[in-house]
């Protein structure tokens, strides 16, 4: 698919903290929405690994009409709010940002 690039990503919960997590995603804030989409992000989804409550495997995907594209969110306050609301519950590293392991693409069904 031309203009679109899925990325797949790894996070970590803390112990414990899978409940919580999905409760606050459930009650997502809509600006979080608004930046996800305005970025370019159409798609997003994040997966728990049952088998050990907390690997989080996340994927989006990201069009080529953004703003400024995902890695801009970092810098935005909006998104520098959300981290630190999450970042009870998650490892994370500066400014609160989750710490996110890419993963390498094995297949792609188009």
């Amino acid at each position: 698919m031309s203009g679109v690039a899925p990325r797949a990503f790894r996070m970590t919960l803390r112990p414990g903290a899978a409940d919580e997590y999905r409760r606050r995603h459930d009650a997502i804030w809509p600006e979080i929405v608004a930046l996800l989409k305005a970025s370019g992000i159409s798609d997003y989804s994040i997966h728990l690994d049952e088998s050990d409550g907390v690997s989080l495997f996340a994927v989006r995907t990201e069009t080529q009409t953004g703003a400024g594209g995902g890695d801009d969110l970092r810098e935005n306050p909006v998104m520098l709010r959300w981290w630190a609301y999450m970042a009870d519950l998650m490892e994370t590293g500066h400014n609160a940002e989750p710490i996110s392991r890419p993963l390498r693409p094995m297949f792609l069904l188009s």
